[in-house]
Formats: C-alpha cells, sequence, structure tokens
C-alpha cells in the first residue's frame, strides 16, 4: 500500500494525470514526460501540500476560531508555528471512488460534523484530461440543517525548466495584494502592486522574488509560469502565490505554488469572499493546467 493510498491514473494523448486516495491530490502531471507541476512520488508523504485540495477553506484561519450562528467554534490549530488552522480538513483524508474512465476520475467524500466545524458535507473532485490541459472542478453540498461557512482553493506547485523557480517567467495579471501581519494573516489592506515587487503584470523573471502573497483584483483569470499556465472559474477571486522559501531546504523554490481560492485567509472571520452554504445548497468551481 502507498502512503497515499490508491493511485488513480488518467491518461489523454500524451497528457498523464496521477490523483491520489488520499485528499484526492493531484500528486503528478506530465505532457511527452515532462512534468508540469512539482509534484511527489509514490513513496513519498505529501509535503508543503503539494497538489492537495484545500477544503472547507483554503489557507489560515486565525486562531483556529470563528463565531458561527453566535457560538464560537475552535478549530485545531494545524499551523502550529503561528497558532493557526490551515487548509481545510479533507487534505489526509480517504476520498472513495466515485466514477472513472481513461481520462476522467471522480471521487468523493463526506465531511461529518466535528469540533470546530459542525458542517456536513458531500464533496466531489473530478479530474478529466483533454486536448487544453487538465481541468479539476470541485462540488460541495450542505446535506445538515444549519447554514456553515465554505470556502476553496488548491495548491499545485507549477514546475519550472530549470532546476529552481528563479529563472522562469512569471505574469500575474492581478492589480493589487492582500497585505498580512507576522502571522500571515491578512490585515484588511488591499494595497495596489504598482511601483511594488509583487508588480507581475507584464512578464518578468521571478529571480529572487520570495513570495507568500495572496494577489486580487485580476484583469484576468489567470497565472502564467514558465510556460505553463493555470486559470480559474469565476468563482475563484483570489490566488495564493507561494516560492516555497519556508519549506524543507531540499524542496524551496523547486516549484512555484499557485493556489486559485474563493476567498483569502481567514475569511472565516473577516467574511470577504466568503460563502455560506445553506442547508440544501450546492457549490462548483474549477480551474486548469494547460501546458505551453
Amino acid at each position: 500500500m502507498k502512503p497515499s493510498g490508491e493511485q488513480h491514473e488518467i491518461v489523454s494523448g500524451d497528457l498523464r494525470a496521477v490523483v491520489t486516495e488520499v485528499g484526492a491530490t493531484l500528486r503528478e502531471l506530465t505532457a511527452g514526460g515532462v512534468a508540469l507541476i512539482d509534484g511527489f512520488g509514490p513513496e513519498e508523504v505529501c509535503t508543503g501540500g503539494r497538489g492537495q485540495l484545500l477544503l472547507p477553506w483554503p489557507n489560515r484561519i486565525r486562531d483556529g476560531a470563528y463565531e458561527l450562528g453566535g457560538r464560537r467554534q475552535q478549530l485545531a490549530l494545524s499551523d502550529p508555528l503561528l497558532e493557526n488552522a490551515i487548509h481545510g480538513l479533507v487534505r489526509w483524508s480517504n476520498w472513495r471512488l466515485l466514477d472513472r474512465s481513461d481520462d476522467r476520475v471522480r471521487l468523493g467524500i463526506t465531511l461529518h460534523p466535528q469540533p470546530g466545524y459542525p458542517g456536513l458535507l458531500e464533496l466531489t473532485a473530478e479530474y478529466s484530461l483533454a486536448t487544453e490541459g487538465l481541468r479539476i472542478e470541485v462540488g460541495a453540498a450542505n446535506r445538515g440543517s444549519e447554514p456553515v461557512p465554505f470556502g476553496c482553493g488548491s495548491h499545485p506547485y507549477l514546475k519550472p525548466a530549470a532546476d529552481v523557480v528563479d529563472r522562469g517567467l512569471l505574469r500575474v495579471p492581478a492589480r493589487s495584494y492582500l497585505e498580512v501581519d507576522e502571522r500571515l494573516i491578512p490585515t484588511g489592506r488591499r494595497l495596489p502592486v504598482d511601483g511594488t515587487r509583487y508588480d507581475f503584470r507584464r512578464p518578468r523573471p521571478l529571480g529572487d522574488t520570495s513570495l507568500d502573497t495572496c494577489f486580487a483584483d485580476f484583469e484576468e483569470p489567470v497565472v502564467e509560469y514558465d510556460g505553463r499556465r493555470l486559470e480559474w472559474d469565476q468563482g475563484f477571486h483570489y490566488a495564493q502565490l507561494f516560492t516555497g522559501d519556508t519549506l524543507a531546504p531540499e524542496r524551496r523554490r523547486r516549484g512555484l505554488a499557485v493556489e486559485p481560492m474563493s476567498c483569502p485567509a481567514n475569511a472565516f472571520n473577516s467574511g470577504e469572499g466568503l460563502l455560506i452554504l445553506d442547508p440544501g445548497s450546492s457549490w462548483r468551481g474549477g480551474w486548469r493546467i494547460i501546458p505551453a
């Protein structure tokens, strides 16, 4: 048995992807044998969130605490260094196989009520290959009896042609970024990229720029990096870019994380971009990874 459980391989032409049982994680994506993402091996445990789905919230929740219906909710501090809850509740859970074909696989999981999150959600993730690349579509349905907060994100690392990210050309057509505090929680200030090191509206090499930055106000719903393109649906309004400088030394700056998000960090408290799923309601959203 593999550390990430069953391996679901899909193929279309020269495109190949592997999605794991644990977390419905995108472990591998290649075009003509060339890696498009910086994933992880079949005998490895996922590190740095590589290819994971971030549900029912992306990024961080300050102190792992928020209020829902006048009641304080307390999540486990899964980001102990900064004392936050991070990246949702399903990254390390086993997702069941719902359907598959040669070029498509659909997985699902039931997220039951638990301390800090009283929701009962039915979650699905479908990965499908076509000539234009890989399409990922996530669905969420509230099967419980009360409204619950919800956000969605993903954490693939686009792999550069070189060994490190520095020389890759980056284009981020975003007009602003979110200022954060020392715990990487947004302060509430949305700042223009003009004249800053965060202005990648015209393609330029990433260089030694260190990013763990949430971009917003996109002119186009896309990030392009070193011949790879990640684009997303209208349900996503933010993208976190992370150069991996805080990862283990052997993984630092080996790939550029491009994380489409429906809401930014701490949305359960700020309300920014937050979705409230009423009982019986549902949500769907998706993104694509496209080779050059």
